[in-house]
């Protein structure tokens, strides 16, 4: 099963995940230490308190030792020590007494501290006269231990009651004992068993889980606060002005950021980010400005350079007329009462009249500025216009047009005419010695398509990837701005439509125009 994430998490989340992370990983480092050292401190505890009652022990079992035991009257409860060889005795008044040897004493007592809760010990060795002192597992390996040279063995047992603090620490016989040990074959100085003291440490496992349990509820308590802090404080000093410095850049440009963006008490690096969006909304609509200057100038540039290359043209077609009305006009003043001339001359000087008229009327359409907004055209008309005016630029060139649009629509028609200008200009003068130009206009679905078909000299791979390039020209000096192209597909994206290319170097090129109708214009 392949998980998914969601591809967007909230800021303060991501904050607060990642301060929550550290502060539970302090607080688990914390507790993890804390317990390492509640333990470690309860041990330290355990072995000194094992040696401290070690040494009490000795105390009392020496002072036993050095007064030949302790009698202790009889009475129920106390019974006498099968293991010596004295007993009991008898004082004058009939009272009888039970002797306590150290060994007895240690048990006994070690009975009143097991039942106080303060442990237990025990005299055990490896060849023990009562079979009750035969020793354990851990008292059988320290016995052995003492025997190599420890001097004590310390290990913590798991039982039915909890945990519990083993100690052995060796027995050494002293001249007091050899009255008792002397028959059992033991000298001074030798190992005769060892002291064994167990100390339950059950209570103090119940105080370091009461511990944890406390650490571990402060700890979940801190973090809540600290989170809930910390939201509280992401969202006032962060979020909240980011989500203000955020809609404030969506409104613009309709409105100014300073509707948005509000100053605050104390500044921070949010309010000097909020004034430099400020400053660069300033310097952006500046450069808009610029740039809208920049763009007409450079369309107003292009249309005055397609302009002069089409009055080239145009101007053989403008003489023709021309020289024969000052034939016409030198005729009649020579013969000014010739009736007939004048006749025969002022219909052929009216109809030259008409045809500059109607060149020079072509001419000004297409050189006149407005600024580009739709409205409803004559698309097949104004196809015919731009025709009339390139026609006269064609020598060698057989133009062909398919224009299949026969309605009208809601278009630019300033920016088509250029661009149909453009484009045709650019073709012709790819065909430097002839060739065919066919220009072609249809509709489709809620789309014109216009295509520009030259049989010129085509576009090489290099240039290609630069024809739409400001200044990019591949003419001659003189026979081109470089601003055509780059023009074009301006007026195109500004009509929301596409241009492509195909060419190949040697077998001509075609564009291919694609313009929405009805469609804004940006």
């Amino acid at each position: 099963m392949k998980l998914r994430f969601p591809s967007f998490i909230l800021l303060r989340t991501k904050f607060i995940i990642f301060i929550g992370a550290i502060i539970t990983a302090f607080y688990g480092y914390i507790l993890y230490r804390t317990s390492v050292f509640d333990e470690t401190m309860i041990m330290r505890q355990a072995e000194q308190q094992a040696r401290m009652l070690h040494k009490q022990i000795l105390l009392t079992r020496q002072w036993a030792s050095d007064h030949n035991g302790l009698f202790v009257l009889k009475q129920k409860g106390v019974e006498a020590n099968p293991y010596l060889d004295l007993p009991t005795v008898t004082d004058a008044a009939g009272h009888i007494y039970f002797l306590r040897n150290p060994a007895m004493i240690t048990r006994e007592l070690s009975q009143y501290a097991k039942r106080d809760g303060l442990g237990f010990f025990r005299v055990t060795s490896l060849k023990p006269v009562n079979p009750a002192n035969e020793p354990d597992d851990f008292e059988h390996d320290a016995l052995h231990a003492f025997e190599k040279g420890a001097l004590e063995v310390m290990d913590v047992a798991e039982g039915s009651d909890g945990r519990t603090v083993r100690f052995m620490a060796p027995l050494e016989v002293t001249s007091s004992c050899l009255s008792c040990h002397a028959r059992h074959g033991y000298q001074e100085g030798d190992i005769r068993g060892g002291l064994s003291i167990t100390i339950p440490v059950s209570w103090a496992d119940d105080l370091i889980s009461r511990n944890i349990h406390s650490l571990i509820l402060i700890g979940v308590l801190s973090i809540l606060f600290v989170t809930v802090a910390l939201f509280l404080m992401f969202e006032t000093l962060i979020v909240h002005r980011i989500s203000r410095l955020t809609r404030a850049m969506d409104a613009f440009p309709d409105e100014l950021p300073e509707q948005h963006l509000l100053p605050s008490v104390f500044k921070d690096e949010l309010d000097t980010v909020d004034e430099n969006f400020i400053l660069f909304c300033e310097r952006l609509k500046r450069s808009r400005k610029e740039l809208l200057k920049a763009r007409n100038q450079a369309h107003l540039s292009e249309k005055m350079a397609s302009l002069g290359i089409l009055t080239a043209g145009i101007a053989h077609e403008v003489n023709n007329p021309l020289g024969g009305m000052l034939n016409c006009v030198k005729s009649m003043r020579e013969n000014p009462g010739d009736d007939e001339l004048v006749s025969r001359y002022l219909p052929l000087l009216d109809k030259g009249m008409r045809q500059i008229e109607g060149i020079m009327r072509q001419l000004l359409n297409f050189g006149r500025t407005e600024p580009l907004q739709t409205r409803l055209i004559d698309v097949s008309n104004l196809f015919g216009e731009c025709m009339e005016l390139l026609s006269y630029r064609l020598r060698n060139i057989a133009l062909e047009t398919e224009i299949e649009v026969v309605k009208n629509h809601q278009l630019d028609a300033e920016a088509l005419k250029q661009i149909i200008i453009n484009i045709g200009l650019n073709a012709i003068q790819a065909m430097p010695d002839g060739g065919i130009l066919t220009i072609g206009c249809r509709e489709k679905e809620d789309e014109l398509i216009l295509t520009f078909k030259d049989t010129g000299t085509g576009i090489s791979e290099e240039d290609m990837l630069h024809i739409f390039d400001p200044f990019f020209t591949t003419k001659d000096v003189g026979e081109g701005t470089g601003l055509g192209l780059a023009v074009t597909y301006s007026l195109v994206q500004r009509m929301m439509g596409e241009i492509t290319v195909d060419s190949k170097e040697g077998e001509g090129t075609v564009f291919t125009i694609t313009i929405p109708i009805n469609g804004p214009v940006q």
